[in-house]
């Protein structure tokens, strides 16, 4: 009986309970929450349901993550090997082809990127540093692999918070788009019909990515590895010679590391780094950010359509952010609801490409001058 009871004593005090604290429990109370909105109200579920398992997991005292397969995990986002190869997911993804028929919307992407730096002001003078001023500034271009990346490199302490932040934005883009486009858009505005795109050319399309890869990334080095390997696999989608590429690129590959890249971000969602002010901080700013962004983007598309005479549809310009291609549906659900006989989808798809590029030259622009 004595042997019984210090055998059951050892597994009591070698257990995670004796030290479990109420930190951990709201923590397990947040990941709960998260896998709630992502299974059953359907937010962003591919990525939101692993970081919220993951959180769970990095909130069960004496878990033994510090080795294994979690360990490893968690290097492929400490050193910077999870985004680059998600990004070689989103370039097989990506159609570039409404971009380069009309190129001008390149800079509807480049102006919903204020948001970003309106964060960044936003977070300093609450008191961030720099660096992580920059970090949370990112969540504004509604890009989460991107966000978690330079979480990473500047901030890692608030990589849990700002990639909650960045995913349940870009799951609510359908909820918080639509008011702001509205409100800097007139009825005439929204009813505009823009004319069909050009066709654009195989040699275009490959070209492309060649190009702005050598020249962006001469510009702004530190994003040569995320934007490399979105023009990468770009060049599988569109050499015509590489579909099996490209097919893994854009299936298997990229829903593998999405995976590890969610639940790795969850594992990071500890009580002691996330239950503090400075998540509640991170957390509105995101939301100024990603207002900031739209609003940035469709008074831009105000301006271009004044100047163009009234050829371009200032909806498109909410669609500058990066979260491809759900905010290019909301400007074509809201325009269809101006105009019946609108169809804006594939106008919006230029700028929304062009702000993945843009919120990964934001990034660039900011690790060099953090770099100084």
């Amino acid at each position: 009986m004595d042997a019984f009871m210090v055998a059951l004593n050892s597994v009591w005090t070698d257990s995670g309970l004796i030290v479990f604290t109420w930190g951990h429990a709201v923590m397990i109370a947040v990941g709960c929450l998260l896998m709630y909105m992502a299974f059953a109200k359907n937010f962003e579920p591919l990525l939101l349901g692993p970081i919220a398992f993951g959180c769970i997991l990095a909130n069960l005292p004496r878990n033994g993550f510090e080795e294994g397969v979690m360990a490893l995990i968690g290097a492929g986002i400490k050193y910077e090997i999870f985004p680059p190869l998600i990004f070689l997911g989103v370039g097989a993804m990506t159609d570039f082809g409404p971009l380069l028929a009309n190129p001008k919307t390149l800079l509807l992407g480049a102006a919903a990127q204020i948001g970003v730096f309106v964060a960044l002001a936003g977070a300093m003078l609450l008191g961030f540093t720099e660096q992580q001023a920059a970090a949370i500034g990112i969540i504004g271009g509604a890009d989460g692999p991107t966000s978690i990346y330079l979480a990473s490199k500047l901030a890692p302490e608030l990589l849990g918070a700002i990639a909650v932040a960045a995913y349940s934005y870009m799951s609510l883009v359908p909820l918080i788009q639509p008011p702001i486009m509205k409100l800097f858009t007139t009825q005439k505005d929204r009813e505009i019909v823009m004319e069909q795109l050009r066709e654009v050319s195989r040699f275009e399309k490959i070209v492309f990515p060649i190009a702005s890869t050598i020249f962006i990334s001469l510009l702004l080095p530190p994003i040569t590895s995320l934007l490399g390997m979105l023009m990468l696999g770009n060049l599988f989608r569109e050499s015509g010679v590489t579909a099996r590429l490209a097919d893994t690129s854009e299936n298997a590959l990229i829903n593998i590391v999405t995976i590890f890249l969610a639940t790795g971000t969850g594992l990071t969602m500890s009580a002691d780094s996330f239950l503090n002010l400075d998540t509640l901080l991170i957390i509105a700013l995101g939301l100024v950010a990603f207002i900031g962004g739209t609003a940035g983007g469709v008074l831009f598309g105000k301006l271009m359509c004044m100047l163009d005479g009234g050829k371009t549809n200032p909806l498109i310009g909410s669609a500058g952010v990066s979260a491809v291609p759900m905010a290019a549906r909301v400007s074509q659900v809201v325009g269809a609801k101006a105009n019946p006989s609108n169809f804006l989808l594939m106008h919006a798809m230029g700028p929304n490409v062009a702000g993945v590029i843009g919120t990964a030259v934001a990034a660039g622009t900011m690790l060099a001058m953090m770099s100084r």
